[in-house]
């Protein structure tokens, strides 16, 4: 890296490929060194998921009716029209069989 004798500032790469001042905008006569480099460290962590982490929906009192376990997630979703009541969906935390309610 270069810097300028008149003001200091950095000698930078013009679009055209020369050089030039940033600030003043002086020229150097002959080629000037400009180096940039970046090393990168490689991770050898890898991460893993489990998917029975990611649940974040509440759990609610609700009898799973394939397995008969009382504890279920639970989200909803507008399935219909707007003006119709929004689908209750549960999800059994043992078996992870899902159903709906329509209210």
């Amino acid at each position: 890296m270069e810097f300028c004798p008149k003001c200091g500032s950095i000698i930078i790469v013009t679009e055209r490929g020369s050089f030039a001042c940033a600030k003043c905008g002086y020229r150097p006569k002959g080629r000037v060194k400009i180096e940039s480099s970046e090393k990168i460290a490689k991770t050898a962590t890898v991460f893993v998921i489990k998917e029975k982490e990611l649940e974040v929906n509440p759990v609610v009192e609700m009898k799973c009716p394939k397995c008969k376990h009382d504890k279920a997630y639970f989200w909803t979703l507008q399935t219909r029209s707007s003006d119709e009541s929004e689908t209750k969906f549960y999800k059994c935390t043992k078996c992870e069989h899902t159903w709906r309610k329509y209210r």
